[in-house]
């Protein structure tokens, strides 16, 4: 047995019946052996000529029997759309093919006996065969010796069925277009020709030999024609070829039901996206990039309280962070919200509608989607483990910095100012449960300690103010830190004034 397996990685099969116009939706399933075969031919010429035309030739002949298919479930779909034509006019066009599901395949097998080279030709022509029906059909083809055993119960058999033989139950009866076997082209040609000479003058004249059909040679030849060519001239079936009658399992496009996976109790806390726009912000507007995408969520949830803070507890509604991944610039790449309370169905509706925010300048902003789901579900360094954390913006004091009335700087006894960044950062790490016995050290400004790719940026050059909105904010202009844990802490790490909008964030330095 020769089996050749069809796979289409984009999981859509396209073509149409002959005979069939493509805005009637018909679909041809399983393929018609014609198709099949003309392909291979196709894949030869365009991209195997090393391959000599009588192996070829050979190996189209034995592969001329009608096969058997082994069919995977299927289902029906169609796109419309408008195509252009000619005096700039447009016409409707119904694109309808098959769906596959992911991983399944069509089993075509021959009872064939091949020799070493048309099965070294087979599997050559099955590896060159880019797509198969329209262009659209990507395909993955490979050679069996056998159909799988374990292809189980999604799939079904499509065979011939004889000219004197019952229909089986639970199938239907579909017609495939199918070449003849070389024997019976070679009958039907000369019964052809003699019926189109007998049609002529007794003596014809040398025009009216020409007037006769050009048939070609061989079942070989004939699977060359041009289909448009043949239709043109009139031909209602391609020389050769005849409609085989085939059966087919009783409402093979029929939809098939799932169970639904139980959902777990546990809300999803993350929701990730890439941005993209025509003038990049850069990460010192984290800031305000933030405020307008809190702004866009509050207005498709209508005031969600996981977005609004509204009768929320322990700053456990959504964050909103801004990213720069690898950018030699310091451009913004993505955007990461999280809650640690979870999303529930409402919001998620948001999240999905939010696509798209105003930018520097009126620039507009466009965010795509990666997903929405736990922390352990992307790869983001936010919600990475460390002991060491350093930070990614400028962390901004929630208190002013403390004087005594000639001017000097009241002193705590770690040695730091009062009020002043460093004081009120090992303040809210006291708060947090792995922060009694953190160390922090802040860095010189003179150093441009935020390092995005080639751009060294000082506390200085970020925004650190909201446009719209309170809190409780010191008056300095933020300054970066290193936070060593005396244990791994797990992200995200985000303190002091806008940290709901990305300020204050930190990211791990090193490994757990």
């Amino acid at each position: 047995m020769t089996v050749l397996e069809l796979s289409f990685p984009a999981g859509r099969y396209h073509a149409t019946p002959w005979g069939r116009h493509v805005n009637e939706g018909a679909v041809e399933w399983p393929p018609s052996p014609w198709r099949i075969l003309r392909a291979l031919i196709a894949t030869w010429y365009l991209k195997a000529q090393e391959i000599p035309e009588l192996t070829v030739h050979s190996l189209v002949e034995k592969l001329s029997v009608p096969p058997r298919f082994c069919l995977p479930r299927a289902s029906t779909s169609h796109t419309r759309h408008f195509m252009p034509t000619k005096g700039g006019d447009k016409t409707k066009v119904f694109d309808t093919f098959i769906h596959l599901e992911k991983g399944s395949a069509i089993f075509v097998a021959w009872e064939a006996d091949l020799t070493d080279d048309e099965r070294a030709t087979l599997q050559t022509l099955a590896e060159r065969l880019g797509y198969f029906g329209r262009a659209e059909s990507l395909v993955v083809a490979r050679v069996l010796e056998n159909i799988p055993a374990n292809v189980g119960e999604a799939y079904s058999i499509s065979e011939p069925l004889s000219e004197f033989e019952s229909l089986p139950a639970k199938t239907e009866l579909i017609r495939l277009l199918a070449p003849g076997t070389p024997a019976a082209y070679a009958t039907w040609r000369d019964d052809f020709m003699t019926k189109a000479l007998a049609a002529l003058d007794p003596r014809p004249t040398a025009a009216q030999k020409k007037k006769l059909p050009q048939l070609p040679e061989s079942i070989f030849a004939a699977l060359h024609a041009d289909t448009g060519n043949l239709q043109a001239a009139g031909w209602n079936l391609p020389p050769g070829a005849q409609f085989v009658n085939y059966t087919r399992r009783e409402a093979a496009f029929a939809p098939t039901t799932k169970p639904r996976p139980r959902r777990s109790k546990a809300l999803p806390t993350v929701a990730r996206y890439a941005l993209a726009s025509t003038v990049p912000p850069i990460i010192t507007s984290a800031l305000g990039v933030a405020e307008q995408i809190h702004s866009e969520l509050v207005r498709h949830s209508n005031g969600h309280p996981i977005f609004t803070g509204a009768k929320s507890e322990n700053h456990r509604h959504a964050h909103i962070f801004c990213e720069s991944i690898e950018n030699q610039q310091g451009h913004i790449t993505h955007v990461t919200i999280y809650a640690p309370d979870g999303f529930e169905d409402s919001a998620m509706a948001a999240l999905r509608k939010l696509q798209w925010t105003w930018g520097f300048k009126g620039h507009g902003i466009n965010l795509v989607l990666h997903g929405i789901g736990e922390s352990s579900d992307f790869d983001c360094q936010l919600f990475g483990t460390s002991r060491v954390w350093r930070s990614l913006t400028p962390f901004v004091s929630t208190r002013h910095a403390k004087t005594f009335r000639d001017g000097r700087p009241k002193m705590d006894a770690n040695g730091c100012q009062v009020g002043s960044g460093a004081h009120d950062l090992d303040r809210l790490l006291s708060l947090h449960p792995q922060g009694v016995a953190a160390t922090i050290r802040q860095f010189d400004e003179r150093e441009r300690p935020f390092q995005f790719g080639s751009r060294s940026l000082r506390s200085l050059q970020f925004q650190t103010i909201r446009y719209d909105g309170g809190g409780n904010r010191g008056s300095g202009s933020g300054n970066a830190f290193i936070i060593t844990f005396s244990e791994p802490v797990c992200g995200p790490l985000a303190l002091g004034y806008g940290s709901h909008f990305g300020l204050g964030l930190f990211v791990p330095v090193s490994s757990a």
